[in-house]
């Protein structure tokens, strides 16, 4: 396999775990958000949608190269910084649009096929469904922490004590004073 080839391969890679992370936080979204029922049929869409997206950036960058890799032909003097090319970068622009080109052409191929599609949703589904677990697990470890589990419980008594002499108690006193003003308009 040339540089090319692996340059696309990667780049693929990288643009199907871009796709992933948008349709699991749309997932998540949708679902936990807006209370929606999970159905395979839109995020199928809009992982499709996010693939033809992503290819039409890597148009664009291969577009940008072929423009830039033009401009630099003939140019024989030293550059005044990083992205003004030269003549000698002409062979690296070349390879660079191929490979833009190679992974806009591969993530159209991905987005064209169901199966593949609905493997990216699948996946997608079940990173999403990984944040919710260890949200929940986190929040259940917190929630139902018992102070012999709780290694820095006495360290941290001395603390949540004052906390709840000077934030929770007045707190609470001027909630009872409001409610009895609201009882008692006289």
């Amino acid at each position: 396999m040339g540089k090319t080839a692996e340059a696309i391969g990667e780049g693929v890679s990288i643009a199907a775990a871009a796709a992933r992370l948008a349709v699991r936080n749309r997932i998540l979204v949708e679902t936990i958000a807006h209370g929606e029922t999970f159905e395979y049929g839109p995020f199928e869409q809009f992982a499709r949608a996010t693939l033809l997206a992503l290819a039409d950036e890597q148009d664009a960058a291969a577009d940008l190269a072929r423009r830039q890799r033009k401009k630099a032909w003939g140019k024989f003097s030293d550059p005044d910084g990083t992205h003004d090319y030269r003549d000698r970068d002409t062979r690296n622009l070349r390879r660079r649009r191929r490979q833009y080109e190679g992974v806009a052409k591969r993530l159209r191929e991905v987005a064209e096929d169901p199966e593949s599609v609905r493997d990216l949703v699948e996946r997608a589904r079940d990173a999403a469904w990984g944040d919710v677990e260890s949200n929940l697990q986190r929040r259940l470890k917190v929630e139902a922490m018992r102070p012999d589990l709780d290694p820095d419980y006495e360290t941290m008594r001395t603390a949540r004590m004052q906390a709840l002499r000077l934030v929770d108690l007045p707190r609470l006193s001027a909630h009872r004073r409001a409610r009895r003003r609201e009882d008692d308009p006289s």
